[in-house]
């Protein structure tokens, strides 16, 4: 938990797949808040924590289901205000006297409109200048009656009680989502919300910045960190606070695990010994990664091999290190959330991160994550504050497995030397039309087939590769960028031209959900 000095907002996650999205648009409000599976939420923790406000999430379940995920009764003594969302509703309605029945006639999924009922309310200021608002619905149950107490104040075709309240409490609940995009008018919402919970606004990067050094001078004391540098902003926000915490009692140990993009290694190393005056250990283990991925074509594997691996090279060089007690990672708190699916809850893992899950104990060593509670636009806000140049701050992500998860199938050394100068050509080409700042990932996978082609009258039988390039603001969820055909065939042209080994280049056209940004 953050410096309890802030006003501290909890979410009670019932494992919806968008309930970082809460998360996020709360902090574009200067809110700090904390996302925790219903399963650990006690009476105990919620006297620890002391929220100002409490929010239900959605989630996949049935209040009607046996064992039904339900938070503790006593939030409800708290004497703070509560909204509810979708599921988060269902569970406030049934919990506090009301009623939610199954219906498939009354189920709603995607793009609904909600009208008002009455009066308006503060936490609908702004909502309603039109006769009706767009929001997004994604249930099969409804509330069929609500609990004592409660008024409704919009309704909608699949929802007779789309908004209730309870006034006096300060209890609120809606049916739909207002996290995401497809509900445009759902900041208004949440900024309605904190204000009515008293909120100051309190949370950000400079705030932030001075606790996280004090914490880290708390943690690590008189001893010695070893900070795991991947070459990507994460890790490089992570070290340079960590610097400024502790000074000398640093060291960065970069692993060029043979995995990364053109001219990466010389880039970093560069900055760091140049710029930063940072000791720094270049670790050349790319034999030693590309020997282990040798043969081995599973995603989840490959990432496991990945993470060992980084732990036996950090390992190795703790044990040269006197003091050595701390690694620190640049761990985000999207790469937590993606990895652990809390026991017996509803939610599913959806791929492990090769930096989440905590270290062996033979290692020895004590994991320092300062940016754990971050999302990844709130890192470049830190990276800025830490005085980081704009050119790498900007830069967009690279994955921690590096090429192995754009590399699907076998890893060669032949195809990552292809990938990388295809990868080169397509980001070239971005910065020339002037898209890079517009896009927040781009990259070049290469495919595990090999296609015929005609390239001077001569049969070529040469691999195909996929370019992916999306916009997001979190990385959470994320849409496509939408190239003209002009600036693919231009690219596409270079491509297969300056990179001997490709002869067929696609465009990854998918969205996050149902993909995910990386292709493994």
């Amino acid at each position: 938990m953050t410096d309890p000095s802030h006003d501290r907002l909890l979410i009670i996650d019932f494992g919806s797949q968008v309930t970082q999205l809460i998360a996020r648009r709360l902090r574009e409000l200067n809110i700090y808040c904390e996302i925790h599976p219903y399963n650990t939420v006690t009476d105990d923790f919620l006297e620890r924590f002391a929220p100002r406000a409490v929010i239900f999430s959605g989630g996949p379940c049935s209040v009607l289901d046996a064992g039904a995920p339900r938070p503790p009764a006593s939030v409800f003594e708290l004497g703070v205000p509560i909204l509810g969302i979708c599921y988060g509703q269902q569970v406030m309605m049934q919990m506090l006297g009301g009623q939610v029945e199954r219906g498939d006639s009354t189920a709603e999924f995607g793009r609904a409109y909600v009208v008002p009922a009455k009066e308006r309310i503060d936490l609908l200021n702004g909502w309603f200048l039109e006769e009706r608002e767009q929001v997004w619905m994604s249930h099969g149950d409804h509330v069929s009656r609500i609990a004592p107490g409660f008024a409704v104040y919009a309704t909608s075709p699949g929802a007779p009680f789309a908004i209730t309240a309870d006034l006096n409490r300060n209890f609120y609940a809606v049916q739909f989502h207002p996290e995401v995009h497809h509900t445009p008018n759902g900041r208004t919402l949440y900024e309605n919300f904190v204000r009515l919970a008293g909120f100051k606004g309190d949370w950000t990067m400079a705030a932030y910045r001075e606790e996280a050094v004090q914490k880290i001078r708390d943690q690590v004391g008189d001893s010695h960190v070893i900070c795991g540098l991947s070459g990507g902003v994460d890790s490089s926000v992570a070290a340079v606070l960590i610097h400024e915490a502790i000074g000398d009692q640093l060291t960065c140990v970069f692993v060029d695990h043979g995995l990364l993009r053109q001219g990466e290694s010389d880039e970093v190393v560069g900055m760091f010994r140049d710029h930063y005056n940072i000791p720094l250990i270049h670790a050349d283990e790319a034999d030693l990664f590309l020997g282990e991925l040798d043969g081995v074509s599973d995603p989840e594997t490959k990432r496991k091999i990945i993470g060992r691996l980084f732990i036996d090279v950090f390992q190795k060089h703790a044990h040269a290190i006197d003091g050595a007690e701390f690694l620190a990672q640049g761990t985000l708190y999207p790469d937590v959330i993606e990895s652990v699916s809390f026991s017996g809850g509803p939610s599913v893992t959806i791929k492990s991160h090769h930096n989440v899950g905590g270290l062996p104990e033979k290692m020895g060593l004590k994991l320092v994550e300062p940016l754990r509670e971050l999302f990844k636009d709130e890192v470049r806000a830190l990276g800025r504050e830490l005085g980081l140049p704009d050119s790498f701050i900007g830069r967009h992500p690279f994955p921690g497995p590096g090429l192995a998860i754009r590399c699907p199938g076998e890893i060669t050394r032949e195809k990552l030397d292809i990938l990388r100068k295809a990868d080169a050509v397509y980001i070239d080409q971005i910065r020339k039309h002037g898209l890079y700042d517009e896009i927040w990932q781009a990259f070049v996978a290469i495919l595990p087939v090999r296609t015929v082609g005609v390239m001077g009258d001569s049969r070529t039988y040469d691999f195909a590769c996929a370019l992916r390039a999306v916009t997001s603001v979190d990385g959470m969820t994320a849409d496509y960028y939408p190239f003209s055909h002009e600036f693919l065939g231009e690219t596409a042209t270079r491509i297969i031209n300056e990179v001997r080994g490709i002869n067929r280049v696609t465009y990854d056209i998918t969205s996050k959900p149902p993909g995910t940004i990386e292709w493994e």
